[in-house]
């Protein structure tokens, strides 16, 4: 398996994109092997897939993550249309702590984001329609699942559509300010 890996600015964020062998069927590609991604320096066991629909362009999902000892690492991938895929690290200690980076992705690159425990996830749908699949390293746990506001402008994130166009539930904005956030990490 052949894989593209960029570093990103957020120590541990990676953005892959797995190699695709296209002919006048269409294209194969190799979207996860343990062994390939282990040796690209991401060597987790995934437990679990998710995968979510989003209706509407501009449908915003986050900025969310869960606390330890249910802390997940995911693999984000697009199965149709696109999002604007958002990291944000969270780890107090971190050089890096409070800051985002985003990277899309879209189901025609076949483009993948790894984001560790220690960061909250987030993303804008840039389509209608759009279908996102997640690989997680820890199982889902209601009383370890918190939120970051996902338009908090201290986290820096330039998000593709404006407060009042994002389809957001009520749930999501009621998460606190980065300034708020208790030392989960």
């Amino acid at each position: 398996m052949a894989l593209k890996v960029e570093t990103l600015s957020l120590g541990g964020v990676l953005h892959v994109t797995p190699s695709r062998f296209g002919d006048v069927r269409g294209y194969f590609s190799e979207t996860y092997n343990r062994a390939a991604f282990a040796a690209a320096g991401i060597d987790r066991a995934f437990i679990q897939d998710n995968q979510s629909l989003s209706r509407d362009r501009g449908v915003v999902r986050g900025m969310h993550f869960q606390i330890p000892p249910f802390a997940q690492a995911k693999l984000v991938r697009v199965l149709r249309g696109s999002v604007y895929d958002v990291a944000v690290d969270i780890r107090r200690n971190s050089p890096t702590y409070g800051q985002s980076v985003a990277v899309t992705l879209t189901a025609e690159l076949g483009n993948q984001l790894f984001i560790p425990d220690g960061f909250a996830h987030g993303f804008c749908t840039l389509e209608p329609d759009t279908e996102v699949l997640y690989k997680v390293d820890a199982p889902y746990s209601r009383d370890h699942e918190r939120g970051l506001l996902w338009n908090d402008p201290a986290l820096g994130v330039r998000w593709p559509i404006e407060d009042a166009e994002a389809v957001v539930i009520e749930r999501d904005r009621g998460h606190p300010r980065l300034a708020g956030l208790p030392e989960f990490f």
